[in-house]
């Protein structure tokens, strides 16, 4: 699976590319990013999730070349590999650890409580929220702009955005985008098997077939009726 590349919200602020939540022995990382960027990528800084991803010196500089050729600037690393986050350092990258929020569902307790008490800290904020962490059931998101979840929504978890709602993991649980009535909205996961999707006004319960193979998914919203589809290559953030 490709790597995404969510565009930044605002002008000045950073592009977010998503390495694939799980190393691929068939593919780079330098094959992933390539692949996320498309034909015509955004210019400017780009912030790389790394995730559990393995990079040494030789494969960052390769990718900063990748980048740079691009028109964008690598400028922070964040996941929880050890190795990968020295490594940046050692070429001057800032770097932010997420050794606490991995997508296997062991988050600390510590974690958990964070999870349960963001819709206080987010509610109202415009653009992008980033919410790194599983929600697990009763934890209750909701953001004034577009929210970006970066781990599973699981069974009797809610998520509520006035823009898009992207998970980068799987929705299990209940979404609503646009719930505010923007009709535009959308639901964007690597694998969408939600209790209930809502868009606007729209309801819908979730798929029961298998996901495609190496598809993300995303909800939209078509003549008033909620249709699942493979997701466009770069997720929709730019126009939250």
């Amino acid at each position: 699976m490709a790597a995404v590349l969510i565009a930044a919200s605002a002008p000045g602020l950073a592009h977010q590319m998503l390495l694939p939540a799980v190393p691929d022995g068939a593919a780079s990382a330098l094959q992933n990013v390539r692949l996320g960027l498309g034909h015509r990528p955004p210019h400017g800084p780009v912030v790389l999730h790394s995730g559990s991803w393995q990079l040494d010196l030789p494969k960052l500089r390769e990718l900063q070349r990748l980048f740079h050729t691009h028109g964008l600037k690598l400028c922070r690393v964040e996941g929880h590999c050890e190795e990968t986050l020295v490594a940046a350092a050692a070429i001057g990258l800032p770097v932010i650890s997420n050794r606490g929020a991995e997508d296997d569902g062991s988050a600390t307790g510590e974690g958990h409580n964070q999870a349960s008490g963001a819709i206080e800290a987010l509610t109202g904020r415009d653009g992008l929220n980033l919410h790194r962490g599983t929600l697990r059931s009763g934890d209750h998101l909701e953001v004034g702009g577009s929210l970006l979840v970066l781990g599973d929504v699981n069974p009797g978890a809610r998520v509520r955005a006035v823009g898009h709602v992207l998970v980068w993991g799987r929705l299990r649980g209940i979404a609503h985008a646009g719930c505010a009535g923007d009709a535009n909205a959308r639901i964007v996961a690597m694998q969408l098997r939600p209790l209930q999707l809502r868009i606007a006004d729209a309801v819908a319960r979730g798929p029961e077939d298998q996901p495609p193979h190496g598809f993300c998914e995303q909800a939209t919203l078509v003549g008033g009726t909620i249709r699942i589809d493979p997701a466009e290559p770069f997720w929709p953030v730019a126009d939250a």
